[in-house]
């Protein structure tokens, strides 16, 4: 999956934009500043958004073409992003060390997404906050009409409401909907797509 990945960030231009997921940006502004954690963040979008509003930012990605585009960024926008080009088993945090962990568009292989999501719920503070944005199963009917939409071709790596509450089972919810929206995110992102929002603090 690197390799794929890395082919797709080597283009000069960022795959999913340079600007942050709306719903991202919406939810950070209400939050106070802390540190915050960022799995899967691609070409850096997001973490340069919360750098910039001067919180303290973790990232990671597998693919090193990710990473050295999210320091480009960065530096275009004159922040400092503390980025980890690794897969997910070999990155390790100190438990309870952040306010936000942001899940968006982070699609784990079936067999172990929810293992995932679990071991992030341990690096985050008690009271620290998930925000989560990614495609539902109802996704698939989207993609087949209009495959500019994105999102994996797999369903098992797709996201239904009841996975989001026993993943997150110690965390009470803020918010959590599923909904069709209007993507505009880069070249991979465009078009209506059904997605999982949700928003939750740790108990």
């Amino acid at each position: 999956m690197s390799k794929m990945w890395d082919e797709r960030y080597r283009a000069n231009v960022y795959a999913y934009g340079e600007e942050p997921n709306n719903f991202f940006k919406e939810k950070m502004e209400n939050i106070p500043i802390g540190k915050i954690l960022l799995p899967a963040e691609g070409e850096g979008r997001n973490a340069v958004y919360a750098a910039q509003l001067g919180w303290e930012v973790y990232a990671f990605d597998q693919s090193i073409e990710g990473k050295n585009k999210a320091v480009k960024l960065g530096e275009k926008n004159n922040v400092k992003i503390i980025y980890e080009a690794a897969e997910f088993n070999n990155i390790s945090y100190s438990e309870d060390y952040f306010d936000v962990v942001g899940l968006i568009y982070a699609h784990f292989p079936a067999n172990v997404k929810s293992e995932y999501h679990k071991k992030l719920t341990k690096y985050l503070k008690p009271g620290g906050i998930i925000i989560f944005e990614a495609f539902s199963k109802k996704h698939l009917e989207f993609k087949e009409k209009n495959p500019n939409v994105g999102g994996p071709d797999n369903l098992e790596m797709l996201f239904s409401l009841d996975e989001i509450r026993n993943d997150f089972s110690n965390f009470g919810i803020i918010f959590l909907e599923e909904i069709s929206i209007n993507l505009s995110e880069g070249e991979y992102h465009n078009g209506e797509g059904s997605v999982i929002r949700f928003v939750g603090k740790k108990l």
